[in-house]
């Protein structure tokens, strides 16, 4: 969620209401209630304040603001007309627009954690406005014949309300997590899965019990790449062979292990990978990594080991982990199974 978001939403909202607040000003002047005919016209422009406020990214002052006016104008209209017509109904929608709002703040960096005293002042006022109504009656005697139509409109208008905004801090609040489970089981460099996120897969997978095949893959002498072109360009080399792998293994799961060491599973037999893993080791190895001015060239050794019943996870990751260094202490730039 950024600043761009909240204000579009913002922008809506405010262009909403202001409608709202001229199609109510006709209405109370059909009903000949002169006050509250005239009140509309400071409420269209709170609102079109509200349209400055949120281009100046002042958007705590503008809800500020359309909290304590909408409250405001709620009190008034109600004790006008009676509380038959439902605009008391709107403080309900308010309350779910305070935590809404503190939600968003806190996204930006801007956290007040005051939804709950705002909710709490809009409760109170609400009971003393519909409390005052109830024993001294309205300040009108309008068409009672008007009053369903209003009762069914503001409901329906509040309801929409309170469901926009239900729905608006569910769906942000998945997103977030999503977002957040992302970061924890993605590698920020490469894209990959981390280490975290393949152990649990590989556990999961193992309790499927399928046909797979692991692999520990190796950049070969990623050091001198590093000290000879920087550091920078390592993470350049890292970034084109993590590409290479996850485009070339589609369908399997790649994780960067640690440094330059990447652990994939294939859900295929070690015949399968064998002839993948070639494709790979020989895609890299023919191909420059380009960085600045330079072609770096680049090789990378992986061992190979298909799933065997029974076997832990750690034994099938020390399995491969040890064919990988056979590959390494051989000579390099191959597959070892």
């Amino acid at each position: 969620m950024d600043i761009r978001t909240i204000k579009k939403t913002a922008y809506i909202v405010n262009s909403v209401i202001l409608a709202m607040v001229f199609g109510l000003m006709a209405f109370f002047n059909m009903c000949k209630a002169t006050f509250l005919t005239y009140f509309s016209i400071p409420t269209a422009l709170v609102y079109v304040i509200g349209y400055f406020l949120i281009a100046k990214n002042k958007l705590s002052g503008y809800v500020m603001m359309v909290y304590m006016w909408l409250t405001f104008y709620m009190g008034i209209t109600t004790l006008f007309l009676g509380y038959d017509y439902g605009f008391h109904l709107y403080c309900f929608s308010m309350i779910p627009v305070a935590f809404v709002t503190d939600y968003m703040a806190y996204r930006l960096g801007k956290a007040e954690r005051r939804a709950l005293v705002i909710s709490i002042g809009v409760a109170v006022f609400y009971l003393i406005c519909t409390g005052y109504v109830a024993v001294n009656g309205a300040v009108y005697n309008s068409d009672r014949r008007l009053t369903v139509v209003f009762w069914m409109f503001n409901s329906v208008t509040v309801l929409a309300f309170l469901l926009f905004y239900s729905w608006y801090l569910i769906r942000s609040i998945i997103n977030s997590e999503e977002k957040l489970k992302e970061i924890a089981h993605k590698d920020r460099l490469t894209g990959l899965y981390n280490r975290h996120y393949m152990i649990d897969y590989l556990e999961a997978a193992e309790s499927v019990g399928s046909v797979g095949s692991l692999v520990m893959a190796d950049i070969d002498d990623f050091k001198k790449i590093n000290d000879a072109y920087g550091h920078n360009a390592g993470d350049a080399v890292l970034m084109e062979v993590s590409r290479k792998l996850s485009d070339i293994c589609a369908g399997s799961v790649t994780a960067r292990w640690g440094g330059e060491e990447f652990l994939i599973y294939l859900p295929v037999d070690a015949d399968e990978g064998e002839n993948l893993l070639e494709k790979v080791r020989e895609k890299i190895a023919a191909d420059r990594v380009r960085f600045e001015d330079k072609e770096i060239r680049v090789t990378v050794t992986l061992g190979l080991a298909e799933r065997v019943q029974g076997k832990s996870i750690d034994l099938w990751i020390q399995d491969v982990d040890k064919k990988l260094y056979i590959g390494k202490n051989s000579g390099k730039n191959r597959v070892v199974r």
